[in-house]
């Protein structure tokens, strides 16, 4: 049997080889208990001790506090609404007293308590869209104050600026700063305010676009003056609706090297424009647009066209649906046989007047286009939409698409002087605009402080 005995307590000494008492500072006189284990019955027994010297520690400041109690963030509702009971916080809402980022924060407090965006509005007026618009206008006032604006702008906002505000929700704190100041500066309304965060948004998505190194990126007045610039790239060159919008563009911009890139588009016809693309000097008629990423659920009109792949062969473009219409009260989509593949575009002006026979045909890159190629021709997609009503080739400089080595073929697109050259005078339908793919960059995305 194995039972625990207690040694009887004996000084311990401790001694080296030349049979020397063995001494430490860190050696004391206390006792150290040391537990056997046996064979023999429990008996209690003598004790061994051992003892050490503490190591001295030092003992903490005096006036440090090692408990640090919780302290919740600051409340955003002002200090003389925060006492008032929920039928208070109604009436002051209902009443508009006070500045609207004043009151706006008791919308949130409301929602802890129960209530919802209708029941806030019976009670109230204030409509679900507003009491959104109110509560964020004040988080991205609240973000300015923040990040030192300047009082005088953030002034200019207090009465019925809330619609304003919240259209630059999107933007990072710094260009929120930029974008206020840019509005105010301009009297801008909710619709200017819309489109310059949009600008301000898009602007680095796209790089690479033709012009984009002229613009600066810290200038509000530069991202929107490129937006038009993008926007008069999508009508013919000349048209007046293309002046209209590099003239929009010249008033808005900023720096003197984007009035100057505006002006030569305006002087040159948009001859400059082709050649910073990498094409031929002699001309291009036919727009080459990038697609913007939402910019089809934002189009007032758009246009549906069935697709071809690039390898189909002239029988598929031949078979393709010629029409296809929006039909009663919520414009359904009809078309007039079944198809497999279909591509909704916004409705730019070279597609928006087509009407039976348009098509988009899908190519694997840009190398199929009869001009100098470019370093993103053999990086990207493309669609190239064309008109098969329009078949017979009649201009020298413009562009037609036609199959390879038959009508079994792939497709390609050739210049009319070159298709007129081999005795060509028809081919499947006339080009009447290219489409970039939309990019997915994130090296602009928002980072999670620069959100409200």
């Amino acid at each position: 049997m194995l039972s625990p005995t207690l040694n009887t307590h004996k000084p311990l000494f401790l001694s080296s080889s030349n049979n020397k008492p063995f001494s430490s500072p860190f050696l004391s006189q206390q006792p150290l208990f040391i537990l056997h284990l046996s064979k023999t019955p429990f008996k209690p027994t003598k004790t061994l001790s051992v003892s050490a010297t503490r190591i001295p520690s030092s003992p903490p400041p005096a006036n440090q506090q090692l408990y640090q109690p919780f302290r919740p963030p600051p409340s955003p509702v002002p200090s003389q609404y925060r006492s008032l009971d929920a039928p208070s916080r109604l009436e002051i809402l209902a009443n508009r007293l006070g500045l609207w980022y004043e009151y706006a924060p008791l919308i949130p407090t409301l929602f802890q308590e129960g209530f919802t965006p209708p029941s806030i509005e019976e009670a109230t007026g204030i409509s679900g869209v507003e009491q959104n618009r109110l509560v964020v206008g004040a988080q991205v006032r609240g973000s300015l104050v923040q990040s030192n604006t300047d009082p005088e702008i953030v002034a200019s906002f207090d009465l019925g600026g809330a619609e304003l505000l919240y259209e630059i929700r999107l933007l990072s704190a710094t260009q929120r700063s930029a974008a206020a100041r840019y509005i105010v500066l301009n009297k801008m309304d909710a619709k200017g305010a819309q489109d310059l965060a949009r600008a301000m948004k898009d602007f680095p998505r796209r790089r690479g676009d033709t012009f984009w190194e002229s613009f600066d990126y810290v200038l509000p007045g530069d991202c929107l003056s490129f937006m038009y610039y993008r926007q008069s790239r999508e009508h013919k060159n000349p048209s007046e609706s293309r002046t209209n919008a590099l003239q929009m563009a010249l008033e808005v911009a900023e720096s003197e090297k984007a009035k100057s890139a505006i002006l030569k588009e305006l002087e040159g016809g948009g001859e400059m424009k082709e050649r910073a693309e990498g094409e031929t000097a002699d001309g291009v008629r036919v727009p080459v647009v990038r697609l913007k990423i939402g910019e089809v659920a934002e189009a007032t009109s758009v246009v549906v066209l069935p697709v071809c792949r690039s390898e189909d062969g002239e029988r598929k473009i031949v078979e393709a649906p010629w029409e296809c219409k929006g039909q009663g009260e919520f414009g359904v989509v009809v078309a007039e046989k079944a198809w497999e593949r279909w591509v909704v575009l916004p409705g730019w002006e070279p597609v928006l007047g087509l009407g039976r026979g348009g098509v988009a045909v899908a190519f694997p890159d840009a190398r199929v286009l009869p001009w100098k190629a470019n370093r993103w021709y053999k990086e990207e997609s493309i669609l190239v939409v064309a008109d098969r009503g329009s078949k017979e080739v009649k201009a020298d400089d413009g562009f037609y698409l036609v199959t390879l080595d038959g009508a079994g073929g792939d497709f390609k697109v050739e210049r009319g002087s070159a298709l007129k050259e081999r005795n060509v005078v028809e081919c499947l339908g006339t080009v009447l605009l290219v489409v970039r793919p939309p990019r997915y960059e994130t090296d602009d995305q928002l980072s999670d402080e620069d959100w409200e």
